[in-house]
């Protein structure tokens, strides 16, 4: 039983190593031809979102709202590659619990 404990400790412990490495990271997802852009770090937290000027417009809301889910799920695509790169890359095991 202590074994197990130790086990998940070792695993919180390499969890939160790489939740640190990925804070430091992030990803862009693009939509509309690049013209909507919106950054993520490693955390899948939202950054920064960018609209070009171009589509400001009243006639283009629903392209606009569109256009941002569309690049949200785009950097949260590129950030789960990162993550998985990463945890491969640290060497963390999950052992049998």
């Amino acid at each position: 039983m202590f074994n197990k404990l130790k086990q998940f400790k070792d695993l919180r412990s390499q969890a939160k190593q790489i939740q640190n490495l990925l804070g430091s990271e992030s990803a862009e997802g693009s939509a509309e031809w690049d013209k909507i852009k919106v950054r993520i770090s490693g955390n899948l937290e939202i950054q920064a979102v960018s609209i070009d000027t171009e589509l400001l417009t009243a006639d283009k809301k629903d392209k606009i709202e569109s256009g941002v889910k569309d690049a949200t799920n785009d950097a949260i695509k590129k950030a789960q590659r990162l993550m998985a790169e990463k945890m491969k890359n640290s060497g963390l095991t999950l052992p049998n619990l």
